[in-house]
């Protein structure tokens, strides 16, 4: 990663209007994305999709020129989720698919990630192939080879399609109440479609998308609004989004916050006791320990990733396993989609809970989460924090204090200019403490 200029762990994202996310920056972008993805003997054609930010127009845009001048076509299919621009991408037969969005943040922030035809995240090796082209200046392919761009009309309801085709034919939720909170994102149109066709009584929250209310206190990142509908309409549970529908995150019956390890863990246990998980479980560097403790008393493998669902990804390849997440409610589940659905993994979860017979609330009671806090440590430029002396004596100190029922854990963000400090253990009491000392090093040691 650190070879790159521009990607970071998902993508490239920033503020609005700083570089690189002006319009200049994406016309450029388009264009070397666009010589990066031709091949060669047929006409090459890549689909842009956003989510419901303001700023997607200008981009939206911004990239068809780039893409054009490059010489290929453009599939524009408006606002929708990423995972369905994923889906898109390979069904369509395209080059690539890209997405306007900056996911969770607010809209003021805005981002681009690519997929490749087969609906996964580009590796390292292409990303850096966009940025040798991103050193050349712009150069305008002949007149009568230009791109041509136009609208897939039908793609939300290919995409709602898609999402009820990844749960058995008799699967249905008839008799169940369930709150939607759609971030005022992407999903706004697509997800009351999929559970109200699937027999569900859908109510929605954060439905209502103006361009500039994009996750403003909805959504994954803000559930509180979801637990106050969940709890005065009496519903069976309540499912909330991201801005681009790739997370999801729910609250129980009780209005109790249900969170990414914990719906994994639901899903990869129903899965095991019906014998098609088909393999083990990948989690990551911040997945709770008390998630890879009850899957190994269970019998289930769990294996450690890097953070971010492309390396999720890459450790469910390597061991030809189907399922893995975040705890921020990014999930990957490989015999649905080829990336991380928000929609689909909240089927699947709902498919745990109609099968079993019990409702989440029971459900997610077969695990005990351990304490674990999280301090951000906002810098002038994100820097590995164990290349400093200072923080790795303070990382092995706190180490030492926390024994073998604890964990610690640094790292750069790889959206945003933040060193995150982790601690994880039996006491709440100490582990806060711990990431509070870890946090002042951290920021006493900014470079």
């Amino acid at each position: 990663m650190s070879e790159r200029k521009y990607f970071g762990t998902d993508g490239i994202r920033g503020h609005v209007g700083e570089f690189p996310i002006t319009p200049e920056f994406m016309l450029h972008l388009g264009w070397a994305a666009g010589q990066a993805f031709k091949r060669g003997g047929q006409r090459n054609s890549v689909l842009i999709g956003k989510d419901t930010r303001l700023s997607g127009y200008m981009f939206e845009s911004a990239l068809e020129a780039g893409l054009s001048a490059a010489g290929v076509d453009v599939k524009l299919l408006g606002p929708m989720p990423t995972p369905a621009i994923a889906y898109l991408t390979r069904t369509f037969r395209a080059s690539a698919g890209i997405v306007i969005s900056a996911s969770h943040n607010p809209h003021h922030d805005n981002g681009i990630k690519f997929f490749s035809p087969a609906g996964t995240k580009l590796d390292d090796a292409l990303e850096t192939e966009i940025e040798r082209w991103l050193d050349k200046p712009i150069q305008v392919c002949d007149s009568s080879e230009l791109g041509k761009a136009s609208r897939v009309d039908d793609a939300p309801g290919r995409y709602v399609e898609f999402c009820k085709s990844t749960v058995p034919n008799e699967f249905a939720l008839d008799g169940m109440k369930v709150v939607l909170d759609c971030a005022h994102g992407a999903t706004y149109h697509v997800a009351p479609k999929v559970f109200g066709e699937l027999g569900a009584e859908v109510m929605v929250i954060g439905g209502d998308p103006d361009g500039l209310n994009i996750n403003l206190n909805v959504g994954s990142t803000h559930l509180g609004a979801l637990k106050q509908a969940v709890l005065e309409k009496g519903a069976d549970l309540g499912i909330a989004f991201d801005g681009d529908g790739d997370r999801v995150l729910m609250v129980d019956r009780d209005g109790s916050e249900v969170d990414g390890d914990e719906l994994l863990y639901v899903i990869a246990s129903q899965r095991f006791a019906e014998g098609r998980l088909n393999g083990g479980v990948v989690g990551t560097l911040m997945t709770n320990l008390g998630v890879e403790l009850a899957l190994r008393e269970q019998g289930i493998d769990f294996e450690r990733a890097k953070v971010g669902d492309r390396y999720v990804m890459e450790r469910l390849v390597a061991n030809q396993w189907v399922l893995g997440g975040e705890g921020s409610g990014h999930m990957v589940i490989r015999d649905c989609t080829s990336t991380g659905d928000g929609i689909v993994s909240a089927l699947q979860v709902l498919v745990a809970v109609r099968k079993s017979g019990k409702s989440l609330a029971e459900l997610r009671q077969g695990m005990s989460k351990l304490p674990q806090t999280m301090v951000n440590v906002r810098v002038a430029k994100r820097f590995d924090p164990l290349s400093r002396d200072d923080i790795t004596a303070a990382v092995r100190k706190a180490e030492v204090q926390l024994g073998d029922s604890g964990r610690v854990l640094l790292r750069a963000s790889g959206t945003e200019p933040l060193i995150r400090v982790m601690t994880e253990g039996q006491d709440a009491e100490d582990i806060a403490r711990i990431a509070k000392e870890l946090a002042l090093v951290v920021e006493n040691s900014t470079p």
